[in-house]
């Protein structure tokens, strides 16, 4: 694995070019940037995931903080690139199904790795049906604050359609947690969380080892910032710079995720960019 780190903090990265990390990857999180772990100097590992502490979790499922560019529209399963189930997943490489109709990596991204003081940087290109993109991850730790950045580029001559979303998974105490949520932002009433007059969200029971509640949140005109409870901290600030298109949470005796998401289409020819901020 790759590595950032100060006095307080070790960042482990993913490394998509080292045979051994190449089994924690598969068709679902993006392998430029795919933080898997934050240890504290002082208290140890910060993030779990859906299996955790299982060693090595299926690609799938994963931990830490992936971030995914999404193949399939979500809700509706249109494929988004793909043709026939051929063609690129953005941060992967080019896919193809298998004989039992799944997807499998054909060609992984070919990435160079920039390193600067205090960061790593991922860059690809990827072109296929039609399709082109250029797109830069870069993962900054910054004294005990860490920032995930990505910029999307679209080179070919199409419109590229952009969904993408973060499944950060946070750490849980006695399978509960705390997270407070921007002021104009809501939530129905829903069998697994709930959220007070002060906007805190809440679990309303402790999820059982094979159960899970997924609810998306009402979005306001705010970008999300997320206070969470922590086992090992004081707290966590996770926050995004833009407002979400849409905004899922999700968790179960594991581990806890809230899912900003764009859903977007880039014109030829132009660039999105949009930062990611975890405050430890």
């Amino acid at each position: 694995m790759l590595a950032l780190a100060n006095d307080s903090l070790r960042i482990e990265i993913l490394d998509p070019a080292h045979a051994p990390d190449l089994a924690r990857l598969g068709t679902r999180y993006c392998w430029g940037g795919y933080i898997w772990q934050v240890h504290d100097a002082a208290v140890g590992p910060l993030l779990t995931g859906p299996e955790w502490p299982v060693d090595r979790p299926t690609p799938f499922n994963g931990q830490g903080l992936p971030e995914s560019f999404r193949h399939a529209e979500f809700g509706t399963n249109r494929p988004l690139i793909l043709e026939a189930g051929c063609g690129f997943i953005i941060g992967i490489g080019d896919v193809a199904p298998n004989p039992a109709g799944e997807l499998v990596v054909t060609t992984p991204c070919a990435w160079s790795l920039t390193t600067t003081a205090g960061a790593l940087e991922f860059y690809a290109a990827q072109s296929g049906n039609g399709y082109a993109c250029q797109l830069t991850r870069r993962i900054a730790l910054a004294g005990r604050t860490l920032t995930s950045s990505t910029r999307v580029t679209n080179t070919g001559g199409r419109p590229l359609p952009l969904h993408w979303f973060a499944h950060p998974f946070f750490a849980l105490t006695d399978r509960l947690l705390t997270c407070d949520l921007p002021a104009d932002w809501g939530m129905a009433e829903n069998s697994g969380y709930a959220l007070d007059a002060r906007h805190r969200l809440s679990f309303k029971h402790r999820f059982l080892h094979d159960k899970s509640h997924f609810e998306p949140l009402r979005i306001g005109t705010t970008p999300l910032r997320a206070g969470l409870s922590h086992p090992k901290l004081d707290g966590l600030v996770f926050s995004t710079d833009f407002v979400p298109d849409f905004c899922p949470v999700w968790g179960n005796s594991n581990t806890w995720s809230i899912e900003p998401y764009i859903q977007s289409e880039l014109a030829p020819g132009t660039t999105r960019a949009w930062n990611l901020s975890y405050e430890f």
